[in-house]
């Protein structure tokens, strides 16, 4: 990464938070491994700041879980497990239905068109098989839903959870007999936004996740060793 790329500091708890950010992506996204160590000089030579804001935002990464430090290796990457993303795929199965019985009630004019926009361009890139540009739009579809909610708590937890299975979920688009039944649901979705139904959008939502974890899991299952 540039050492220009917005790293300057405006104060010492926004910086800590930006490189808290920039690392917790980089180990969600697969960039640093499980296993792989964090080495503190190697970090802040990478980000051009200085070892402080590197050592602050380990320890906010040991909180979430995705870092164990050791007195050995030190800051040891943990990343997202298979029995994580069960997990977080069996919690948004529970309570994301809710959130969008609450978005449909109270989402307005302007953000349900932004879903409507969001949508038209999944399906374009669908139709390109752009799956990384999908994945993206895949999660602003469901963060608008999840800010619509009206709930910072459920925003909150949700975001986290979605984030959290980015590459799960990035490699099951990558599967082509996924791609189609992502946007079917997505278009289930929709729909009962549109015609402003709760019911419809909580089943329909709790299906996709349903759905999406099934997918997930037979894949695991296939691709595990005998």
């Amino acid at each position: 990464m540039s050492k220009d790329q917005d790293f300057y500091p405006t104060s010492d708890s926004s910086l800590r938070n930006k490189v808290f950010k920039y690392i917790k992506s980089q180990i969600i996204n697969g960039i640093y491994s499980p296993g792989e160590t964090l080495l503190e000089l190697k970090l802040a030579d990478e980000l051009g700041v200085s070892r402080t804001p590197i050592r602050e935002a380990i320890r906010l990464l040991e909180v979430e879980g995705l870092v164990e430090t050791t007195a050995k290796k030190g800051a040891v990457v943990l990343g997202i497990s298979q029995k994580d993303v069960e997990d977080i795929y069996a919690i948004r199965e529970l309570v994301e239905g809710l959130a969008a019985r609450l978005a449909v009630e109270r989402m307005n004019p302007l953000e349900l068109r932004d879903l409507q926009k969001t949508f038209d361009l999944m399906e374009f890139y669908a139709q390109k098989n752009d799956v990384e540009e999908l994945a993206e739009l895949d999660n602003r579809f469901h963060q608008l839903i999840y800010e619509a909610s009206g709930s910072k708590i459920l925003n909150l937890t949700l975001s986290n959870l979605h984030q959290y299975i980015q590459l799960a979920r990035l490699e099951s688009l990558k599967k082509k007999n996924r791609l189609p039944c992502t946007i079917a649901e997505h278009r289930a979705i929709l729909d009962a936004f549109l015609c402003k139904d709760p019911d419809t959008a909580e089943k329909a939502l709790t299906e996709h996740v349903k759905q999406a974890r099934l997918y997930w899991t037979k894949q695991e299952k296939a691709t595990s060793p005998k």
